[in-house]
C-alpha cells in the first residue's frame, strides 16, 4: 500500500498548493491514505475549525500538526471532537485532543498514525522516545502499519528516533524545520525514514514567511510582524510503500512539486 505524507502546509499558499495537487498525486501513486501536518495552515501559524475541515475535504485522511496547534484558540475544543485532527502525543495528561489512532484506508485496510513531538530546542514536555513505546504497545494490537510524524527541531533528535523505532513502525517522517531533506532510506529494521518532509507554501521566502521581514528580524534582532510569503508555492512531502503483512516499509520517494 502507499501512503503520501505531505509536509507542513504554511497560510493560504500551502493551502493552494495542497488542492491543486494533491488528486494528480493520490492518482498519479495510487495512494492509499493520505497524511497531512497542517500545523501552520491558518496565516502561517496555527489551525482553524474551518481550515481543517477545508482539508478534509480535499480528501486528507489525517492530520498531524505540532508546537504551533495551540496558536489560534478556537482549535482546542475542536481537537477533542475531531478525530482526525492529531496533536503530539507527548503532552502532559488533560492536554485537548489525541495525539494517535487507526484509520481505514478505503480498501478497509487499518493504518496506525502516532503524532510526536521533539525536545531539543523546543518544549519542555514528556520525552517522545518513551511516550512512543506506551503509544506502540497500544497501536500494535490494531495494526501493524504505523506511520510516525516526528515534529521537532534537531536533526539528531529525528534521526535518533528512527532508529529507536527501527521495526517497530513502518514510517518516520520529520517535520517542523520546513526543509526537505535527501536522507530518506530504509532503515535495517524495515522502517522507512526521512529527516524532514519539507514544507508545502512559498518557496520564495524564508521557511515560508517573506524573506524581507526574515532578514529585518536577523539584522535588527528587535521584533518583527511575521508575514507569509505568497509567490512560487511548492508541495513538499513523501510517499512511503508499506508491505500490508508485515507492516515492514518497501519503498519511499520523496515528493517535490513547484505549482506553476
Amino acid at each position: 500500500m502507499n501512503i503520501l505524507f505531505v509536509g507542513d502546509v504554511v497560510g493560504r499558499p500551502g493551502r493552494l498548493a495542497l488542492s491543486s495537487r494533491l488528486d494528480r498525486l493520490v492518482d498519479l501513486h495510487c495512494v492509499d491514505l493520505v497524511v497531512v501536518n497542517a500545523e501552520n495552515a491558518a496565516a502561517g501559524f496555527g489551525l482553524t475549525v474551518d481550515i481543517t475541515r477545508d482539508i478534509l475535504d480535499l480528501g486528507v485522511d489525517v492530520i498531524t500538526s505540532g508546537n504551533h496547534i495551540w496558536d489560534k484558540k478556537e482549535i482546542l475544543p475542536y481537537l477533542d471532537r475531531q478525530e482526525r485532527l492529531l496533536r503530539p502525543a507527548n503532552y502532559p495528561e488533560g492536554t485537548p485532543g489525541r495525539g494517535w489512532g487507526v484509520f481505514s484506508t478505503n480498501a478497509g485496510i487499518q493504518v496506525g498514525v502516532l503524532n510526536l513531538e521533539g525536545r531539543v530546542f523546543m518544549n519542555n514536555i514528556e520525552c517522545p522516545f518513551r511516550f512512543a513505546d506506551r503509544c506502540l504497545e497500544e497501536l500494535r494490537k490494531q495494526t501493524s502499519i504505523i506511520l510516525v510524524d516526528f515534529h521537532g527541531e534537531a536533526t539528531s533528535e529525528k534521526v535518533a528516533l528512527g532508529y529507536y523505532l527501527d521495526g517497530r513502525v513502518s514510517a518516520v517522517v520529520g517535520t517542523h524545520t520546513h526543509v526537505q531533506t535527501a536522507d530518506e532510506r530504509i532503515l535495517p529494521g524495515g522502517t522507512a525514514y526521512m529527516t524532514d518532509a519539507g514544507m508545502t507554501g512559498s518557496r520564495d521566502a524564508v521557511i515560508g514567511i517573506r524573506k524581507e521581514l526574515a532578514i529585518e528580524k536577523f539584522l535588527s534582532q528587535m521584533p518583527v510582524r511575521f508575514e507569509v510569503a505568497k509567490k512560487d508555492p511548492m508541495l513538499s512531502g513523501v510517499l512511503f510503500t508499506v508491505d500490508e503483512a508485515s507492516g515492514r516499509a518497501t519503498g519511499v520517494q520523496r515528493i517535490m512539486e513547484v505549482v506553476a
